[in-house]
Protein backbone atom coordinates (compact mmCIF):
# COMPACT_ATOMS: atom_id res chain seq x y z
CA UNK A 1 0.00 0.00 0.00
CA UNK A 2 1.37 3.53 -0.76
CA UNK A 3 1.80 5.35 2.35
CA UNK A 4 0.65 8.82 1.88
CA UNK A 5 1.38 10.02 5.51
CA UNK A 6 5.01 8.70 4.35
CA UNK A 7 5.43 11.24 1.78
CA UNK A 8 3.25 13.79 3.73
CA UNK A 9 5.76 13.43 6.42
CA UNK A 10 9.12 13.54 3.94
CA UNK A 11 7.63 16.42 2.36
CA UNK A 12 6.61 18.44 5.42
CA UNK A 13 10.10 17.54 6.85
CA UNK A 14 11.72 19.01 3.85
CA UNK A 15 9.93 21.98 3.90
CA UNK A 16 10.69 22.85 7.46
CA UNK A 17 14.59 22.21 7.23
CA UNK A 18 14.06 24.42 3.84
CA UNK A 19 15.39 28.33 4.45
CA UNK A 20 13.45 30.77 3.77
CA UNK A 21 14.80 33.38 6.32
CA UNK A 22 16.92 36.08 4.92
CA UNK A 23 16.96 39.42 4.58
CA UNK A 24 15.04 41.71 3.58
CA UNK A 25 12.44 40.12 6.68
CA UNK A 26 9.50 42.04 5.25
CA UNK A 27 10.15 40.18 1.89
CA UNK A 28 10.63 36.56 3.47
CA UNK A 29 9.02 36.27 6.35
CA UNK A 30 5.43 36.30 4.65
CA UNK A 31 6.97 33.72 2.24
CA UNK A 32 7.51 31.39 5.01
CA UNK A 33 4.14 32.36 7.08
CA UNK A 34 1.85 31.35 3.47
CA UNK A 35 3.74 28.22 3.59
CA UNK A 36 3.43 27.42 6.99
CA UNK A 37 -0.11 27.52 7.26
CA UNK A 38 -0.96 23.83 6.35
CA UNK A 39 -3.36 22.72 3.80
CA UNK A 40 -3.84 18.75 2.24
CA UNK A 41 -0.20 19.40 0.49
CA UNK A 42 -1.76 16.91 -2.30
CA UNK A 43 0.08 18.21 -5.17
CA UNK A 44 3.66 17.72 -3.70
CA UNK A 45 2.67 14.31 -1.92
CA UNK A 46 1.46 13.35 -5.89
CA UNK A 47 5.25 14.09 -7.13
CA UNK A 48 6.40 11.91 -4.17
CA UNK A 49 4.04 9.41 -4.94
CA UNK A 50 3.98 9.33 -8.84
CA UNK A 51 8.30 9.28 -8.55
CA UNK A 52 7.68 5.95 -6.45
CA UNK A 53 5.68 4.68 -8.63
CA UNK A 54 8.07 4.79 -11.65
CA UNK A 55 10.56 2.93 -9.28
CA UNK A 56 12.88 6.51 -8.36
CA UNK A 57 13.95 7.06 -4.98
CA UNK A 58 10.99 9.73 -4.34
CA UNK A 59 13.68 11.71 -2.04
CA UNK A 60 15.20 12.44 -5.25
CA UNK A 61 11.54 14.56 -6.23
CA UNK A 62 11.58 16.62 -3.20
CA UNK A 63 12.86 20.12 -5.14
CA UNK A 64 10.06 19.13 -7.50
CA UNK A 65 7.67 18.60 -4.84
CA UNK A 66 8.60 21.54 -2.90
CA UNK A 67 8.67 23.80 -6.76
CA UNK A 68 4.99 22.87 -6.90
CA UNK A 69 3.82 23.80 -2.91
CA UNK A 70 5.67 27.42 -3.68
CA UNK A 71 3.46 27.76 -7.20
CA UNK A 72 0.69 27.02 -5.73
CA UNK A 73 0.65 28.96 -2.53
CA UNK A 74 2.12 31.71 -4.58
CA UNK A 75 -1.39 31.41 -6.46
CA UNK A 76 -3.16 31.94 -3.12
CA UNK A 77 -1.31 34.66 -2.26
CA UNK A 78 -2.56 36.93 -5.24
CA UNK A 79 -5.87 34.97 -5.53
CA UNK A 80 -6.72 36.03 -1.84
CA UNK A 81 -5.56 39.92 -2.47
CA UNK A 82 -8.45 39.68 -5.85
CA UNK A 83 -10.61 38.42 -3.66
CA UNK A 84 -10.30 40.62 -0.46
CA UNK A 85 -10.18 37.41 1.36
CA UNK A 86 -10.02 37.92 5.40
CA UNK A 87 -8.80 34.24 5.87
CA UNK A 88 -6.79 31.58 4.36
CA UNK A 89 -6.94 27.65 6.54
CA UNK A 90 -8.62 29.76 9.12
CA UNK A 91 -6.01 32.33 9.46
CA UNK A 92 -5.04 35.75 8.61
CA UNK A 93 -4.26 36.43 4.53
CA UNK A 94 -0.48 37.54 3.80
CA UNK A 95 -2.26 40.92 3.06
CA UNK A 96 -4.15 41.12 5.79
CA UNK A 97 -1.28 40.38 8.10
CA UNK A 98 1.15 42.66 6.42
CA UNK A 99 -0.50 44.92 3.90
CA UNK A 100 -1.42 44.48 -0.34
CA UNK A 101 2.46 46.08 -1.51
CA UNK A 102 4.21 43.65 0.73
CA UNK A 103 1.68 40.56 -0.63
CA UNK A 104 2.40 40.94 -4.35
CA UNK A 105 5.91 41.40 -4.41
CA UNK A 106 6.34 38.46 -1.87
CA UNK A 107 3.79 36.13 -4.23
CA UNK A 108 5.86 37.11 -7.18
CA UNK A 109 9.49 36.07 -4.92
CA UNK A 110 7.65 33.02 -4.85
CA UNK A 111 7.36 32.43 -8.44
CA UNK A 112 10.60 33.06 -8.84
CA UNK A 113 12.22 30.41 -6.02
CA UNK A 114 9.82 27.83 -7.69
CA UNK A 115 11.87 28.43 -10.81
CA UNK A 116 14.98 28.14 -8.93
CA UNK A 117 14.34 24.75 -7.00
CA UNK A 118 14.54 22.95 -10.63
CA UNK A 119 18.35 24.04 -10.52
CA UNK A 120 18.78 21.00 -8.04
CA UNK A 121 18.54 18.57 -11.15
CA UNK A 122 20.78 17.67 -13.95
CA UNK A 123 20.34 19.82 -17.62
CA UNK A 124 17.81 17.38 -19.11
CA UNK A 125 15.30 17.16 -16.21
CA UNK A 126 15.59 21.28 -16.07
CA UNK A 127 14.49 21.57 -18.86
CA UNK A 128 11.61 19.49 -18.89
CA UNK A 129 10.52 20.42 -15.56
CA UNK A 130 10.82 24.15 -16.67
CA UNK A 131 8.97 23.84 -19.81
CA UNK A 132 6.38 22.05 -18.59
CA UNK A 133 5.95 24.23 -15.27
CA UNK A 134 6.08 27.24 -17.86
CA UNK A 135 2.32 26.14 -19.94
CA UNK A 136 1.13 25.08 -16.51
CA UNK A 137 1.87 28.75 -14.71
CA UNK A 138 0.09 30.57 -17.76
CA UNK A 139 -2.64 27.91 -18.15
CA UNK A 140 -3.24 28.83 -14.24
CA UNK A 141 -3.39 32.56 -14.77
CA UNK A 142 -6.16 31.94 -17.51
CA UNK A 143 -8.11 30.07 -15.36
CA UNK A 144 -8.05 32.57 -13.16
CA UNK A 145 -8.84 35.45 -15.40
CA UNK A 146 -11.76 33.19 -16.77
CA UNK A 147 -12.84 32.77 -13.06
CA UNK A 148 -12.68 36.52 -12.90
CA UNK A 149 -14.96 36.78 -16.25
CA UNK A 150 -17.52 34.64 -14.70
CA UNK A 151 -18.50 37.01 -12.30
CA UNK A 152 -20.03 39.27 -14.26
CA UNK A 153 -21.21 36.97 -16.97
CA UNK A 154 -25.15 35.85 -16.66
CA UNK A 155 -24.29 33.17 -19.82
CA UNK A 156 -21.69 31.07 -18.85
CA UNK A 157 -21.89 27.39 -20.09
CA UNK A 158 -21.02 24.05 -18.11
CA UNK A 159 -18.25 23.50 -21.23
CA UNK A 160 -16.73 27.05 -20.32
CA UNK A 161 -17.21 26.39 -16.54
CA UNK A 162 -15.02 23.26 -16.75
CA UNK A 163 -12.45 24.12 -18.99
CA UNK A 164 -12.20 26.97 -16.33
CA UNK A 165 -11.85 24.27 -13.47
CA UNK A 166 -9.18 22.26 -15.56
CA UNK A 167 -6.59 25.11 -16.41
CA UNK A 168 -7.39 26.91 -12.35
CA UNK A 169 -7.10 23.57 -10.74
CA UNK A 170 -6.40 20.38 -12.93
CA UNK A 171 -3.41 21.46 -14.67
CA UNK A 172 -1.50 21.61 -11.73
CA UNK A 173 -2.38 18.28 -10.32
CA UNK A 174 -1.66 17.01 -13.44
CA UNK A 175 1.89 18.62 -13.80
CA UNK A 176 2.11 17.66 -10.27
CA UNK A 177 2.26 14.06 -11.33
CA UNK A 178 4.44 14.57 -14.46
CA UNK A 179 6.71 16.12 -12.17
CA UNK A 180 7.81 12.91 -10.50
CA UNK A 181 7.59 10.93 -13.43
CA UNK A 182 10.26 13.51 -15.23
CA UNK A 183 12.51 13.05 -12.48
CA UNK A 184 11.82 8.91 -12.02
CA UNK A 185 12.88 9.47 -16.09
CA UNK A 186 9.64 7.75 -17.30
CA UNK A 187 8.95 7.65 -21.34
CA UNK A 188 7.15 10.03 -22.67
CA UNK A 189 4.71 8.16 -23.52
CA UNK A 190 4.36 6.89 -19.35
CA UNK A 191 4.44 10.91 -18.54
CA UNK A 192 1.84 11.80 -20.49
CA UNK A 193 -0.77 9.59 -19.49
CA UNK A 194 -0.17 9.94 -15.62
CA UNK A 195 -0.78 13.80 -16.72
CA UNK A 196 -3.81 13.24 -18.26
CA UNK A 197 -4.90 10.68 -14.79
CA UNK A 198 -4.02 14.06 -13.04
CA UNK A 199 -5.66 15.73 -15.22
CA UNK A 200 -8.95 14.36 -14.94
CA UNK A 201 -8.90 13.22 -11.33
CA UNK A 202 -8.43 17.30 -10.84
CA UNK A 203 -11.07 18.32 -12.59
CA UNK A 204 -13.29 15.55 -10.29
CA UNK A 205 -11.60 16.65 -7.50
CA UNK A 206 -12.65 20.65 -8.15
CA UNK A 207 -16.50 19.43 -8.53
CA UNK A 208 -16.07 17.41 -5.97
CA UNK A 209 -15.17 20.39 -4.03
CA UNK A 210 -18.53 22.47 -5.87
CA UNK A 211 -20.70 19.32 -4.18
CA UNK A 212 -18.79 19.73 -0.47
CA UNK A 213 -19.07 23.44 -0.48
CA UNK A 214 -22.96 22.82 -0.78
CA UNK A 215 -23.29 19.46 0.75
CA UNK A 216 -20.81 18.61 2.78
CA UNK A 217 -20.74 18.11 6.79
CA UNK A 218 -19.75 21.61 8.40
CA UNK A 219 -17.94 19.69 11.11
CA UNK A 220 -15.25 17.94 8.61
CA UNK A 221 -15.68 20.19 5.50
CA UNK A 222 -13.19 22.67 7.02
CA UNK A 223 -14.88 25.54 5.20
CA UNK A 224 -18.15 27.49 5.40
CA UNK A 225 -20.50 25.04 4.06
CA UNK A 226 -22.59 27.15 1.29
CA UNK A 227 -19.85 29.54 0.71
CA UNK A 228 -20.14 29.36 -3.01
CA UNK A 229 -23.29 30.10 -3.01
CA UNK A 230 -23.38 33.38 -0.38
CA UNK A 231 -20.71 34.33 -2.79
CA UNK A 232 -22.73 33.61 -5.88
CA UNK A 233 -20.18 31.31 -7.47
CA UNK A 234 -21.40 29.76 -10.70
CA UNK A 235 -20.42 26.34 -10.11
CA UNK A 236 -21.43 23.12 -11.74
CA UNK A 237 -24.51 22.74 -9.36
CA UNK A 238 -26.07 26.08 -10.19
CA UNK A 239 -25.01 25.91 -14.19
CA UNK A 240 -26.43 22.70 -13.88
CA UNK A 241 -29.83 23.48 -12.17
CA UNK A 242 -30.32 26.36 -14.67
CA UNK A 243 -30.47 23.98 -17.51
CA UNK A 244 -32.98 22.08 -16.15
CA UNK A 245 -35.66 24.21 -13.68
CA UNK A 246 -38.90 25.53 -15.04
CA UNK A 247 -38.53 29.57 -16.05
CA UNK A 248 -39.86 30.51 -12.30
CA UNK A 249 -37.57 28.72 -10.57
CA UNK A 250 -34.74 29.46 -13.21
CA UNK A 251 -35.62 33.36 -12.19
CA UNK A 252 -35.83 32.42 -8.30
CA UNK A 253 -32.03 31.02 -8.71
CA UNK A 254 -31.42 33.76 -10.98
CA UNK A 255 -32.46 36.58 -8.74
CA UNK A 256 -31.17 34.30 -5.76
CA UNK A 257 -27.61 34.96 -7.30
CA UNK A 258 -27.68 38.57 -8.09
CA UNK A 259 -28.53 39.29 -4.27
CA UNK A 260 -26.46 39.55 -1.28
CA UNK A 261 -29.06 39.52 1.71
CA UNK A 262 -28.07 39.80 5.29
CA UNK A 263 -30.18 36.72 6.60
CA UNK A 264 -27.34 33.89 4.31
CA UNK A 265 -28.84 31.27 6.05
CA UNK A 266 -32.00 31.20 3.70
CA UNK A 267 -30.57 31.96 0.82
CA UNK A 268 -28.42 29.24 1.44
CA UNK A 269 -30.98 26.83 2.56
CA UNK A 270 -33.01 27.61 -0.67
CA UNK A 271 -30.71 27.20 -3.42
CA UNK A 272 -29.65 23.95 -2.08
CA UNK A 273 -33.10 23.20 -2.03
CA UNK A 274 -33.46 24.12 -6.07
CA UNK A 275 -30.01 21.70 -6.76
CA UNK A 276 -31.84 18.93 -5.38
CA UNK A 277 -35.38 19.56 -6.99
CA UNK A 278 -33.43 20.13 -10.48
CA UNK A 279 -31.47 16.88 -9.73
CA UNK A 280 -28.50 19.08 -9.98
CA UNK A 281 -26.84 17.67 -7.09
CA UNK A 282 -27.08 14.08 -8.88
CA UNK A 283 -25.65 14.97 -11.83
CA UNK A 284 -22.50 16.66 -10.22
CA UNK A 285 -22.01 13.42 -8.42
CA UNK A 286 -22.04 11.38 -11.69
CA UNK A 287 -19.93 13.83 -13.34
CA UNK A 288 -17.55 13.25 -10.50
CA UNK A 289 -17.97 9.96 -11.22
CA UNK A 290 -17.22 10.25 -15.04
CA UNK A 291 -13.74 12.22 -14.84
CA UNK A 292 -12.58 9.92 -11.87
CA UNK A 293 -13.82 6.85 -14.75
CA UNK A 294 -11.68 8.85 -17.08
CA UNK A 295 -8.96 8.97 -14.96
CA UNK A 296 -8.99 5.43 -14.37
CA UNK A 297 -9.25 4.63 -18.07
CA UNK A 298 -5.86 6.40 -18.53
CA UNK A 299 -3.75 3.91 -15.90
CA UNK A 300 -4.59 1.16 -18.21
CA UNK A 301 -1.72 2.51 -20.67
CA UNK A 302 1.06 3.04 -17.95
CA UNK A 303 4.29 0.75 -18.23
CA UNK A 304 3.67 0.42 -14.42
CA UNK A 305 3.01 -2.84 -12.38
CA UNK A 306 -0.84 -3.94 -11.94
CA UNK A 307 0.01 -3.34 -8.57
CA UNK A 308 0.79 -0.07 -8.71
CA UNK A 309 -2.36 0.72 -10.88
CA UNK A 310 -4.64 -0.68 -8.21
CA UNK A 311 -3.03 1.32 -5.71
CA UNK A 312 -3.76 4.57 -7.88
CA UNK A 313 -7.29 3.80 -8.06
CA UNK A 314 -7.45 3.05 -4.76
CA UNK A 315 -6.03 6.67 -4.20
CA UNK A 316 -7.98 8.16 -6.55
CA UNK A 317 -11.27 6.58 -5.31
CA UNK A 318 -10.23 7.79 -1.86
CA UNK A 319 -9.90 11.02 -3.26
CA UNK A 320 -13.39 10.84 -5.04
CA UNK A 321 -14.94 9.69 -1.30
CA UNK A 322 -13.80 12.23 0.53
CA UNK A 323 -16.05 14.60 3.45
CA UNK A 324 -13.29 17.31 3.72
Amino acid sequence: MLEIEKYQKAFIDYLENYSITKEPENLYEPIAYILRLGGKRLRPVLTLMTADIFGKDYRKALDAALSIEVFHNFSLVHDDIMDDAPLRRGKQTVHERWDTNTAILSGDAMLIIAYQLFENYDATIFQALAKLFSKTALEVCEGQQYDVDFETRSDVSIPEYLKMIEYKTAVLVAAAMKMGAIVAHATESDQNDIYEFGRYLGIAFQLQDDYLDAFGNPETFGKQVGGDIIENKKTYLYLKALEVLNASEKKRLTDLFLSNPTETEQKVETVKQLFVASGADEATKKAIQAYTQKAFVTLEGLNIPEDKKRLLKAFGSALMNRDV
